[in-house]
C-alpha cells in the first residue's frame, strides 16, 4: 500500500511538473485582435455612458463582464457565491445653502459657496466676526495669537487673495491647514475670502469614506464684495496689514445636505486550479471610466477598456487549456475592479475585505492602458514595446521570470521608465496593482504610457493598435503561465502587511 501511494505521489508530482512546462503557445492564439475588437466596441461604446463609477453605465459594463465570465463556465469569484463584490459609494445632494448680513440675503454661486463634502448640516448666527488674517496657527507663525474665537466666526485669506497682502507669511498655506488651526483655536465656523467664485454643485463628487477621523470645520467661501460688506473700512485695514480683530456684524449662515447611498462593484471570475489550486494568481485591470457629461461621453477605450477586454481574452484562453487538459496548477482569479479613476476604490475595497487570502496570492498582474504607443517614447521600437512597472519592488524573484518569459515567447522590449523612484508621473501609485503591493503581494503593472486622449472624449475604440495589444495580452499570458504553474510561490522580500 505504502508503494502504490508513492507512486501515486510520484505520478502525480510528475503531471504537475508536465503541466508547467506544456508549451502555452497554442493557448495565447486564442487571444485574437477580432475578439478583442468585438468586446472593445461595447465596452467602449456609446451604451456604456462611459462607465463612471456608481452609474448605469458602469453596471451595464460589469453585468456584461459577468456574462462572458458565465459563458467561460468561470465560477463565481465573490465568497458569497456571487460574480459581483459590492462596495458602498456616497454623494451628498444640496438642499439648502443661505448667507445673509444685517438680514440683507446674498446669491449662492455669486457671492458665496461651500464644499457640500467639507460642510455639516447646520444654522448659525453670529453678532460678530473674527479677521484672523492668513488663518495659520502653527510653530512658526500663529495667526489667533492673543485673540478669543471660541464659537466665533472667523474670515481668513484665501491663498490667492493673500498672495497679494504683503504683510505676514504664508508657509504652509493650504485650505486644509486653515481648518485645522480654526478647529484647534475652537472656531464655530470659517469665511475664506476668494477672488473667484463657483457655483457650489447640487450634487457633490462622490466619496467612499463616509465617516472621517476628523470632521471639518463648515466653512464658506466668500467673495472680496462680500467680505467688505461684512466688515466695512476694516476689509482695507486688513489688506494693509492690520492686526486681526473683530468686526461687528448680523451674519447668518445655513446649510444642508443630504448623504445619497449608492453602490458599484468589482466582478471576480475564478478558474479553478489543479494540485496547487489553494494558492492564487490575481489578474486585474479596471473597468471604470469618466462617465457622461451632457451629451459627451467619455469613452475609456485605452484607459481601461483596452484592460478590460485583456482580462476577457486571458480567461478564454485559460479556459481552453484547462478544456484541454492543461489548465493551470493555481487557481487564476480575473478580476475588474470599478472606481479606479476615482482613487483605486475597488481594488482597496478588494484587498481590505479580499476574497482570496493574501498570503496565498503568488503575485498580482495588474492591466491599464495596453492599447495605444506612447508618442513621448523616443527611443528603441515603440511598435514593439510594453512599461513593466512594480516588478523590482516586492519579490526579487519577479523580474527574472517576466523577463525570461518575455525573451522565450514574446521578444517585446520591456520598458522600466516607470520604475524609477523620481518618477515625476508616480506611475507606481497611480492603478490597482498598488492596493496588492502595499499588502506585499508582488506585482506587476503593465502599461504602454500616455497619449493626447488620455482622460479626454476621444478615447475610442478606432484609435487602438489591436496587433500591438494582442502582443501585449499574449506576454501577460504567458508570465501568467508561468506564475500558476511553477512549483513554488514567489518569494517576498517584505513580509505581508
Amino acid at each position: 500500500m505504502k508503494k502504490l501511494f508513492l507512486l501515486f505521489f510520484i505520478l502525480s508530482a510528475l503531471a504537475g511538473q508536465a503541466q508547467r512546462y506544456a508549451n502555452p503557445k497554442p493557448f495565447a492564439k486564442d487571444i485574437t485582435v477580432e475578439d478583442m475588437q468585438r468586446h472593445l466596441y461595447i465596452i467602449a461604446g456609446a451604451g456604456m455612458e462611459g462607465r463612471e463609477t456608481a452609474t448605469e453605465g458602469q453596471r451595464k459594463a460589469a453585468a456584461y463582464i459577468e456574462k462572458e465570465f458565465k459563458l467561460l463556465e468561470l465560477a463565481p469569484g465573490n465568497n458569497n457565491n456571487s460574480y459581483e463584490m459590492y462596495f458602498p459609494v456616497y454623494a451628498d445632494s444640496l438642499l439648502d445653502l443661505a448667507l445673509s448680513i444685517n438680514d440683507t440675503g446674498f446669491i449662492a454661486g455669486r457671492d458665496f459657496s461651500v464644499n457640500l463634502a467639507d460642510n455639516n448640516p447646520a444654522s448659525f448666527r453670529f453678532s460678530e466676526v473674527v479677521f484672523a488674517g492668513y488663518g495659520l496657527s502653527d510653530s512658526t507663525h500663529d495667526d489667533y495669537e492673543g485673540i478669543d474665537v471660541k464659537g466665533k466666526l472667523v474670515m481668513v485669506w484665501s491663498e490667492e487673495v493673500a498672495s497679494a497682502v504683503p504683510a505676514g507669511s504664508r508657509r504652509g498655506f493650504s485650505g486644509f491647514t486653515q481648518q485645522m488651526a480654526a478647529m484647534k483655536n475652537g472656531a464655530a465656523a470659517l469665511l475664506v475670502i476668494n477672488k473667484h467664485i463657483t457655483p457650489t454643485a447640487v450634487k457633490g463628487n462622490m466619496y467612499v469614506n463616509r465617516y472621517r477621523e476628523t470632521q471639518r470645520i463648515n466653512t464658506f467661501y466668500i467673495s472680496e464684495t462680500l467680505a467688505q460688506k461684512m466688515i466695512g473700512p476694516g476689509y482695507a485695514a486688513q489688506k494693509t496689514g492690520s492686526k486681526p480683530q473683530a468686526y461687528a456684524a448680523n451674519i447668518a449662515l445655513s446649510f444642508n445636505k443630504a448623504t445619497i447611498t449608492m453602490q458599484s462593484s468589482n466582478v471576480l471570475g475564478i478558474l479553478e486550479g489543479s494540485d496547487l489550486k489553494d494558492e492564487y494568481v490575481v489578474l486585474t485591470a479596471h473597468y471604470d471610466h469618466l462617465g457622461k457629461r451632457d451629451d459627451t461621453i467619455w469613452y475609456g477605450a485605452d484607459d481601461d477598456g483596452s484592460g478590460t477586454v485583456t482580462i476577457l481574452e486571458l480567461a478564454k484562453a485559460f479556459k481552453k487549456a484547462k478544456a484541454a487538459g492543461k489548465g493551470p496548477r493555481r487557481s487564476i482569479l480575473f478580476m475588474t475592479v470599478s472606481g479606479e479613476e476615482k482613487g483605486l476604490w475597488g481594488s482597496d475595497y478588494y484587498s481590505s475585505n479580499p476574497a482570496l487570502p493574501l498570503e496565498k496570492t503568488t503575485v498580482n498582474l495588474n492591466i491599464d492602458m495596453i492599447g495605444r504607443i506612447d508618442p513621448s517614447r523616443k527611443h528603441g521600437n515603440s511598435a514593439n514595446y510594453i512599461y513593466i512597472v512594480g516588478d523590482d519592488k516586492l519579490s526579487s524573484d519577479l523580474k527574472p521570470i517576466s523577463e525570461a518569459v518575455n525573451k522565450k515567447y514574446s521578444k517585446l522590449e520591456l520598458d522600466y521608465k516607470y520604475n524609477d523612484p523620481k518618477d515625476p508621473e508616480r506611475i507606481y501609485y497611480r492603478s490597482d496593482h498598488y492596493n496588492f503591493a502595499k499588502k506585499g503581494v508582488p506585482v506587476i503593472f503593465y502599461f504602454s504610457g500616455l497619449h493626447p486622449d488620455y482622460h479626454k472624449p476621444s478615447d475610442t475604440p478606432d484609435k487602438i493598435n489591436y496587433h500591438l495589444m494582442q502582443k501585449r495580452a499574449q506576454l501577460i499570458f504567458f508570465t501568467a503561465w508561468d506564475m500558476a504553474n511553477r512549483n513554488g510561490m514567489l518569494k517576498r522580500d517584505i513580509p505581508l502587511q
